[in-house]
Parts: C-alpha cells; structure tokens; sequence
C-alpha cells in the first residue's frame, strides 16, 4: 500500500536566496497536503545555488529523518546525468552525434545495426528498447558481458522510422559506447565519477561505491502496479494498459533483468553497486541541479557546439512522435526529453533538456534562465507528471521567475 506518513513541519528544513520563497512555500506544501514522505529539490542559476532544500524521512516506516546529505535513487532521471558525460565526450572530440556507432563499436553493427547513428541511438530511435537475452543483475556486473549481448540485439524498427522508450537499454549502449571512445576504456559511472562529479565537488553515483554510509541511503516506498489502477487518471492509459498486458513491448521494456520491474528492489545492494546508467543513479538533488547548472554556465567543459547541439530542436522520426513503449506522443534529443505543449518545461524558447525518473524525480537544464533543477523524492507517485514535483517546477519558472506556466495544455 502506499506509505502515509504525517511530516512535521520542524522537519522540512533548507533555504533558499531571496526571492525563491515560493519555491520554499510549494516543498512545504507538498508534506502537508500531497503526502510527501522525504524529498529534496535545489536550484541552480548561473552557476551559483539559489534552492537547497530537504526534509520529512528517509525512511517513512522507521521514522528516520531526511538529512542534510540523504542520498535517494533517481531512477530516470539517471538518463540525463549520464547523457552529460555523452556530451562531455562529444565536446573532447571522442563521438560524432551523427556518426554511426559502429564505426566506435564495430560488433554493434551485427544483426542490421550497422547504419544507426550515435544520435539515432540516444534519441530512442534505434529500435532496440528490448534485449532478448536473459540476464540476471550479477550479469551486470561484467560489462563486456552485457556488451556483447546488446550487440546482439536485432532491431525491431528501421532506424529513425519509430521511437520508443529505451527505458532500460539506452544506459546499456551509452555505457559500452563510451567505454569505446574514452581512451581510458572506462564505465560510463566511473567516466561521470572522474571526469563530472569530482571536479564539481557533487554526490552522485551511477553504480554506488562501497564505503558509503548506508545511513545516508533513502528508502524507496514503492507501489504495487495493481494500485495504479486506483491512480488510472495520473498515468497515460496506453502505458499502464501496457505494463499489465503479458508480453507487450512495454513490458518487455523494463523486465530484463526481471528484478528491475519491481520498484523497491532499488532499495537492495545488489542492484545499486552495478552500472546501470538508464536507471540506478543515486545521489542528492543538489549534485543533479548543480552539473546541469554548471553545463549551461560553461563549468562542465562542454563547447557551444555541443550546448547547442542539445538546445536544438529534436530530429523526430519519420513515422512521427508516438512512441511504441510509453504509447504517447514524446519529443526526444541525444539522450533528453524536450518540451511539448503536452509536457512543457523550462521557458518558452523550448531550449530545455533534461528527464524524469520513475516516481516523480526530474533533473533539467533550462540555458535560457541559467537553470540547473532537480527535485528527488523517496514515496513514489504514479504519473509521468508528479503533482509534487510540477508544483515545485512551476513555481520556479512560473512565479519566480516570470516564464510560461509549467502545466500542461
């Protein structure tokens, strides 16, 4: 069932930079009226924190409170992170967007894959948001392993003609692809550790180190996919039709390793300590909203070519932007989610990137307000668009900051 907790208010703590206060008001609001159990969001702008906040339980059943430095799992949003370091590469020259992949990674181009380009891929265009093969999470832990079974993944669209979420697969491909152009041969979360997170100071892990205090770790408070249902008004029906039919794409999509469909397995080890970039990213919501701000700022080393390379507009697929996986229209680039009239975010010039998890978490980057975001709760909620978190953003962009409303049309 789903976790009720009452917060008091002495544990809704942070601050923020004048001005923000309304950002302050929605993250207190969001204990007493929409059932938060614990939660963080920050704000970056230009580079500096303006938002830092955190408060009610790390873990709702045992009362623990939320601290300072909880670190929570992000799930999705984990994308965007690591979709950074793609673009870290790209800026150092390592990848083309438009290249194809295997000219990186020569055994990618078995079974008609040899065509796909870097962007094709990180746009969910490739066709392969399902791996047929079976692995177990201890597989996972052997990355030329799992390189050689995604390799073997036949597509099933043409390149480009389609789009569907590769909810699962896309940390897979990004991991080996960098692995294959660093000259370092590193893994996707040891790259992001070396390369982003520590020269930004930030706590962020995309495979969690041993050593880190478990005190630290947010419990995810999950919810069964029969409880959806009483929640069928907050998630597109296509998808949760998707979800409990047996064997459909959607499905197919996040049941491998089968471990992974069932939320609160994200709360085990075994689960943490392997890379898996499209997923498990786990850290604090300043460490998301302070690389994002450092992108926009020029503090991450990314080029203008590359700032707007993911600033553009996004290459839609002929076939157009309903996608097979979610079974709703979405608007992809090079490893982010754009805005649409039907998900708008950032400001109105539509520069914005970034990606939600699963639950309610999302990180972007807006270039044209100098916004790095992020809000991360540990109680799950059922929509792609989570009331808590669109709360937190539209107060940002909308009451702070003077920019269009963040509802949907």
């Amino acid at each position: 069932m789903v976790l009720k907790v009452d917060v008091p208010s002495a544990l809704v703590c942070g601050e923020v930079d004048e001005g923000y206060g309304p950002v302050a008001d929605a993250f207190r609001r969001n204990f007493a009226e929409h059932g938060e159990v614990g939660a963080a969001c920050a704000v970056y702008r230009d580079g500096q924190k303006v938002v830092d906040l955190w408060g009610g339980y790390s873990d709702g059943k045992a009362r623990v409170p939320w601290r300072e430095d909880t670190i929570v799992t992000m799930f999705s949003t984990t994308k965007g992170v690591s979709s950074l370091a793609l673009a870290l590469a790209h800026s150092r020259g390592l990848l083309d967007y438009d290249m194809r992949v295997a000219a990186y990674w020569p055994e990618f181009a078995w079974r008609g894959k040899g065509d796909i380009t870097v962007r094709q891929l990180l746009s969910h265009q490739a066709g392969l948001p399902v791996i047929e093969i079976p692995l177990s999470v201890a597989d996972l832990g052997d990355l030329d392993l799992v390189a050689a079974v995604i390799a073997l993944q036949r597509p099933l669209w043409p390149a480009g003609t389609r789009q569907g979420y590769h909810g699962i697969t896309l940390g897979w491909y990004e991991g080996e692809l960098l692995r294959r152009v660093d000259p370092a041969r590193r893994s996707l979360g040891r790259f992001f550790a070396e390369e982003i997170a520590a020269p930004l100071g930030i706590d962020f892990y995309i495979g969690l180190p041993a050593g880190i205090d478990p005190e630290r770790r947010a419990t995810i408070h999950g919810r069964s996919k029969y409880e959806s249902l009483l929640h069928i008004g907050e998630i597109p029906r296509g998808m949760l039709l998707g979800m409990l039919t047996p064997n459909s794409l959607t499905l197919r999509a996040f049941s491998n390793p089968r471990e992974l469909l069932v939320d609160v397995n994200y709360n085990n080890l075994d689960v943490l300590r392997v890379e898996l970039p499209a997923g498990n990213g786990i850290g604090e919501a300043r460490a998301v909203a302070a690389a994002y701000g450092a992108a926009v700022a020029g503090e991450l080393g990314l080029t203008a070519q590359t700032l707007d390379a993911l600033v553009q507009p996004a290459q839609p697929p002929s076939g157009g932007l309903y996608d097979l996986v979610l079974r709703a229209p979405a608007m992809y680039s090079l490893g982010y989610l754009k805005p649409t009239p039907a998900w708008p975010f950032g400001s109105a010039a539509n520069a914005a990137f970034g990606t939600p998890g699963n639950g309610g978490s999302f990180g972007l980057a807006d270039p044209d307000t100098g916004i790095g975001y992020c809000y991360a709760p540990n109680r799950l909620g059922f929509g792609l668009t989570d009331k808590r978190e669109l709360a937190l953003r539209d107060a940002l962009f909308h009451k702070v900051l003077g920019e269009r409303s963040q509802l949907p049309d």
